[in-house]
């Protein structure tokens, strides 16, 4: 799967690019702190980061001269407007530059190019005889392409990141429709049931008994 750190200090901004890289299929760490970042990066390992210009701590500009040796792409993601901005973020290094507001649609498009142009974006992902096509988003079985709900794919997806891993009814049900679970919900269960009966996963996608599920291939 995808790591990606989103360094930003105004917590509602971070939260929401959290939500929907996540829902993207990305896994996202948050951090609200220059100086932070630094430590966290000490021990862990990213495929992008996407920072702020203006962080308490230690400013984006000072990060991002951290994270060069790293080879980690970076874009920056700041309310800092001009040109002489733009030009001074691309020049020391960044990937790309986003300006606050932005609409989510032109962050994830940004996120993919980048995330292509060094090569860490699968467009592909196998399992047994299904593909999923990540940039077309569909799925098929031996060449033949199999009709899905946008919740459906996004489900498929979401196991298909996570192979082997039992995932909680919560979790999913907050990746994938967000908010929190109601406890009495069929949602998650009835999704799964016709999932399993148009991809032929009833013997792969497992339910774990007061858990969730697991997908075996």
């Amino acid at each position: 799967m995808i790591n990606i750190l989103i360094v930003e200090d105004e917590k509602p901004i971070a939260n929401l690019i959290k939500i929907s890289l996540t829902k993207a299929g990305y896994n996202c760490t948050c951090i609200y702190d220059g100086l932070e970042a630094a430590d966290v990066l000490e021990n862990n390992t990213y495929d992008l980061i996407l920072l702020d210009i203006m962080l308490p701590g230690a400013s984006g500009y000072d990060i991002l001269e951290y994270i060069k040796p790293l080879m980690i792409p970076v874009i920056f993601i700041t309310a800092k407007n001009s040109l002489n901005d733009r030009v001074m973020g691309l020049r020391m290094g960044a990937e790309d530059y986003i300006v606050k507001p932005f609409e989510i649609v032109e962050l994830l498009a940004r996120v993919e190019v980048v995330l292509r142009r060094y090569n860490k974006l699968n467009t592909q992902i196998v399992l047994g005889d299904l593909i999923i096509d990540t940039v077309a988003m569909s799925v098929s079985k031996k060449g033949k392409e199999i009709p899905l709900t946008n919740k459906e794919y996004e489900l498929l997806l979401l196991f298909a990141q996570n192979p082997g891993v039992a995932l909680y009814r919560e979790t999913i049900y907050e990746r994938i429709w967000g908010g929190e679970y109601p406890c009495d919900s069929r949602t998650v269960a009835l999704h799964v049931q016709r999932m399993r009966k148009k991809l032929g996963l009833e013997k792969n996608l497992k339910t774990i008994n007061k858990v969730g599920y697991r997908l075996e291939m």
